[in-house]
């Protein structure tokens, strides 16, 4: 009889026992979107339009000052590279600031100092009033680099993080396409005005973003640091997919302040966490292995992001677009706006692949497109440099290498850099964590961007093409032997990935055997529980 009952159940779909075994292995639904955090994370990420506009805009704006100015050429390259030297104040400054007043207020901080760097550069009257200047809008632009992938990265569900940290990076590169078409379209006023209205409209980023700070949550992390439990579980509760989700996001936050999992929301008052103090002896004095390997890993990837050359190609287009063949200063212009396009839309792209492919896919197969595309254009430049007769096809070669190695840079290494440094860091060190990256993103930064005029003269552009493809192939294994993959993981249990620097996957394979035990284990009691 009851092989008839079990046959019954086999053959009929509408048994209640199948409906219920068939739902045991329904795949599990992914979750809607947050739209809450997804607002939070468009908001924030207005902070990067304003690095992003003074890349796109100082590549045209460049040429008209140093026309007016009387500018040399060493003079020009301490002009557009330096302020990523000044930005390492403002970088350094927004660890500080954030952990002292908040994610949020820090925002502000970043507006309001580059808008006053904006409106000074727009009324430079000569050099030394340019470089002031600079330095002050620099500042901002630090502020703005640190603060708005850590707060995009603390307010974003597991789920979706990869795709909402990816967004600075997005707002980046609009910033870029803004800069450029601001070239272009005031590229024909007088040029003594031109460039002074190029870079002046850069103010108006920035008074947009003081105001939509007004309508963005605290960092529910920022907010435990503090002992406000309440106010954090009301922003988690918003920026979860469940409620489930945010019980638990806030119990691995509690845990990872030092604050006891029982404290309720007045006792933790008397348990506040300091502004980061002894968090600097954690990382460079007396670091754990995995704190060490997650240093790597952040310094890592901000330096091979610009060591690679996108500053050069980005900040300096015009004059690689006028080795190519294109001389006229409009073509040139037009030009610049198609590198920005692409840039936009292969972010776009990246940004919901993320979640769905990624970190460290995306990432190689990036950084492998970049060492072909560089070995390209610098081949197609050095073809263009030796030839004493225009060579269409070295010409065409080129301008499709820029626009494909800018591709494959946003596809990939772009946005991975902002979201992979910032959720690879532990609650305790993010902060000041992060700020570490920037300003290692920031150097290095610099120092292409001030030394590419020099660096081409001297053993040409071609082979200066030649070199970065040299230094992103070894970017390619950096990335290979020491990144582990974090995508679907919580911010506070990403460290448990890293410890064992070019051992990671061995270490990765056992906790995956000890999981597949524990769950064939819990398996089999459920198994006997039905039985």
């Amino acid at each position: 009889m009851s092989v008839g009952l079990n046959s019954e159940r086999d053959v009929n779909p509408s048994h209640p026992s199948t409906e219920k075994t068939i739902a045991d292995f329904d795949p599990v639904k992914k979750p809607e979107r947050n739209k809450f955090a997804f607002t939070c994370a468009i908001l924030a990420s207005v902070a990067s339009i304003l690095l992003g506009y003074d890349i796109g805009v100082m590549s045209g704006a460049k040429d008209y000052i140093q026309t007016d100015l009387k500018l040399s050429d060493v003079q020009v390259g301490f002009l557009v590279g330096t302020l990523n030297w000044y930005s390492l104040f403002g970088s350094a400054a927004a660890g500080v600031t954030s952990d002292w007043i908040g994610r949020r207020y820090t925002i502000v901080v970043a507006g309001a100092i580059f808008f006053a760097g904006a409106l000074l550069m727009g009324f430079s009257t000569n050099y030394a009033f340019l470089m002031v200047a600079r330095f002050v809008a620099g500042i901002g632009v630090g502020y703005g680099l640190m603060i708005a992938p850590v707060y995009t990265a603390e307010v974003s569900p597991a789920s979706s993080r990869g795709f909402l940290t990816s967004f600075p990076e997005v707002f980046i590169n609009a910033g870029i396409l803004l800069g450029y078409v601001s070239n272009y379209a005031f590229s024909k006023l007088p040029t003594n005005l031109g460039w002074r209205i190029m870079l002046g409209i850069g103010a108006i980023p920035s008074v947009f973003l003081a105001l939509v700070v007004l309508g963005m949550p605290e960092s529910p992390r920022w907010l435990v640091m503090q002992g406000r439990l309440g106010d954090a579980r009301k922003v988690l509760d918003k920026t979860s997919d469940s409620k489930e989700e945010s019980q638990q996001r806030l119990s691995d936050i509690k845990e990872a302040a030092g604050i006891p999992q029982d404290c309720n929301d007045d006792l933790v008052q008397v348990q506040k966490k300091s502004h980061g103090e002894g968090v600097w002896k954690e990382l460079f004095i007396h670091p754990t292995r995995p704190v060490r390997h997650i240093l790597i890993c952040g310094i890592g990837i901000h330096f091979f992001q610009q060591a690679s050359g996108i500053d050069a190609v980005v900040l300096y287009s015009t004059n690689i677009f006028e080795k190519a063949g294109i001389t006229s200063s409009s073509h040139k212009l037009l030009a610049t706006v198609g590198v920005g396009f692409t840039k936009t839309v292969f972010i776009l792209v990246a940004t919901f692949l993320l979640d769905r492919i990624g970190r460290r896919p995306l990432l190689l197969s990036s950084v492998g497109g970049m060492v072909l595309s560089l070995s390209a254009l610098g081949f197609g430049l050095t073809m263009i440099d030796h030839s004493h007769e225009t060579l269409p096809w070295a010409v065409a070669l080129s301008i499709a290498m820029v626009l494909a190695f800018v591709a494959f840079f946003s596809i990939g290494m772009g946005p991975i850099t902002c979201v992979y440094s910032t959720e690879i860091f532990p609650l305790r060190l993010r902060a000041q964590g992060t700020s570490i990256g920037v300003a290692m993103n920031r150097v290095t930064s610099g120092v292409i961007s001030t030394t590419f005029i020099m660096l081409y003269k001297a053993i040409s552009i071609g082979g200066s093409f030649f070199l970065f493809a040299g230094i992103a192939a070894v970017a390619w294994f950096f990335f290979y032997t020491c990144f582990p993959e974090t995508r679907g993981r919580t911010l506070e249990d990403i460290e448990m990935l890293f410890g064992n620097l070019i051992n990671w996957r061995s270490a990765l394979k056992d906790e995956q055997k000890e999981e597949e035990v524990h769950g064939g284990n819990e398996g089999q009691i459920q198994m006997g529980t039905k039985a």
